[in-house]
C-alpha cells in the first residue's frame, strides 16, 4: 500500500476508535513518526494530509529541515534530547515532547529566553518505570510541572509517555489510563495554566486505538504509515593491518 493509502486507513481506525470511546475524532491529532524516513516519504505523508511530523534524532530533523521536507506541517521532537543540541531545536520546532529532567527543562528555558521565544514542551513520563527508557517517574510529574509553569521561555502543553511493549492486545490500557489520570491531575492543580495544558501524547502503531480509548489527544504513528523501518546497515569489519 502507498503512504497515502496507509494514512487513509489509519484515519479510518482513528475515527472508529474515537467514536467507540464516545469521543470526537477531531480531538485526536495524527503525528507521523518520521525516524529514518527520507525527505521524499516525509513529503508524501504531508501531501496525504498529515499535519505533524515527529523526529527522534536532531541530526535527522536538521537535514530534513534544510531540505524543506516539512513544508506544510509542524515538527515535534520526541527522542531523548541532549542540552548541547538545544540550539538546533529551540525556537525551530513546534513542540519538544521529551522533556525528562529539571536540568533539560532549565536549559530549554535559558535557550528560549536567549532567543526571545516561547518553546512549547511536554513532560515525558516513564509510566512503566523501565530502566531502559528515559522519562520521569509518575510521582515527579506534578513537581516538575509546577517548575515548568514558573520558568520563562517555556510553555507546558501536557504529557508524553511510551508504555512497555507488549504483544498482548489491550495490555497497555492500564498504563494509558494512569498517564491520563496524571494529565487530569496536573490540569486540576495548575489552575492558572489549565488552558495551556491540552496535549496528551501516547499511542504508537501497535496500540494507538487503545490510547485513544484512554484519552490520547496526539498519537505518534510510524510503521503503520510507512511500513517496517529498513534494517540498519551492517558495519564493515575492522581492517586488519598486516605486519610490515
Amino acid at each position: 500500500m502507498s503512504v497515502a493509502e496507509n494514512v487513509a486507513l489509519v484515519r479510518e481506525r482513528i475515527q472508529a476508535a474515537a467514536l467507540a470511546a464516545g469521543r470526537d475524532p477531531a480531538e485526536i491529532t495524527l503525528s507521523a513518526a518520521t525516524k529514518v524516513q527520507t525527505s521524499e516519504t516525509i513529503r508524501e505523508v504531508i501531501a496525504a494530509g498529515v499535519t505533524v511530523c515527529s523526529e527522534n534524532h536532531v541530526q535527522e530533523f536538521v537535514a530534513h529541515q534544510k531540505d524543506g521536507a516539512y513544508e506544510g506541517a509542524k515538527v515535534h521532537i520526541i527522542g531523548h534530547l541532549q542540552t548541547n543540541k538545544l540550539k538546533y531545536v529551540v525556537g525551530k520546532v513546534d513542540l519538544i515532547e521529551s522533556v525528562d529532567s529539571l536540568h533539560l527543562l532549565e536549559a530549554i528555558s535559558r535557550q528560549a529566553v536567549k532567543l526571545g521565544v516561547t518553546q512549547d514542551i511536554l513532560l515525558e513520563v516513564n509510566i512503566g518505570r523501565e530502566a531502559s527508557k528515559t522519562g520521569i517517574p509518575p510521582e515527579e510529574v506534578l513537581p516538575l510541572a509546577e517548575k515548568a509553569v514558573a520558568l520563562p521561555g517555556v510553555r507546558l502543553r501536557g504529557l508524553m509517555a511510551i508504555p512497555p511493549i507488549s504483544p498482548e492486545p489491550g495490555a497497555n490500557r492500564p498504563f494509558f489510563a494512569e498517564i491520563f489520570q496524571l494529565f487530569v491531575d496536573i490540569r486540576a492543580n495548575l489552575v492558572d495554566n489549565r488552558e495551556d495544558i491540552i496535549c496528551l501524547s501516547m499511542g504508537m502503531s501497535q496500540d494507538y486505538e487503545d490510547a485513544i480509548a484512554e484519552g490520547a489527544t496526539l498519537i505518534r504513528v510510524g510503521t503503520a504509515l510507512f511500513g517496517p523501518r529498513p534494517p540498519k546497515p551492517a558495519q564493515a569489519p575492522p581492517v586488519s593491518k598486516d605486519p610490515a
